[in-house]
């Protein structure tokens, strides 16, 4: 199933069950200038990135919407690239040498600016997709601020992430360690077990 469509199913899944979360969610404000963003990230962006960005705008700045397990709110493209030179203003000192492995999936310390931001915790945890040369090459990593690291790949991509996803909230099973609920006022919400 493509990027498009699992989120379709997601978004038609809160739209029934979440509907606070649901309405939260934006769709695109324009096409993504896709060329810019791969100019500033100096990368070409996976197909799945992109598939995302061209059907999720991400919510308003100041809303959270913990679509993405474990309390994560989507970024449409212009918030990713907000919290990329975000990352870039605060890890200058590492940000072209970054005490990261060289393959994708692999362990790091610092910000590696071949990370894309693509949903965050309202705080400053995120997960972000890794660009970083392997196998694992397009990958879903969390980027946990307070211990400035990442240990291992979430998913191997955006749409095993959906799918996951997708799957938990359809079939009420867990997506990696938590398990979807809604609450009383119609909010998707990830329970830690």
């Amino acid at each position: 199933m493509d990027v498009p469509e699992l989120w379709s199913q997601i978004v038609r899944w809160l739209e029934r069950y979440a509907p606070v979360t649901a309405a939260a969610l934006r769709p695109p404000a324009q096409q993504p200038a896709f060329d810019e963003l791969e100019a500033e990230f100096a990368v070409a962006l996976p197909e799945e990135l992109r598939a995302l960005w061209n059907c999720c705008g991400g919510t308003d700045s100041d809303v959270l919407a913990d679509v993405l397990p474990p309390f994560y709110t989507p970024y449409g493209a212009e918030r990713a690239f907000a919290a990329w030179r975000d990352h870039r203003k605060n890890w200058t000192a590492q940000w072209e040498r970054p005490a990261c492995d060289y393959y994708a999936g692999s362990p790091g310390s610092s910000f590696h600016p071949l990370w894309i931001p693509v949903a965050g915790d309202g705080f400053a945890d995120e997960l972000v997709v890794d660009l970083r040369p392997g196998r694992l090459h397009g990958c879903v990593l969390e980027w946990e601020q307070e211990t400035a690291q990442v240990l291992r790949p979430e998913w191997t991509g955006v749409s095993a992430m959906l799918a996951d996803v997708r799957r938990a909230l359809s079939q009420g099973v867990p997506a990696g360690h938590s398990y979807p609920t809604v609450t009383e006022d119609g909010r998707l919400d990830w329970q830690i077990r």
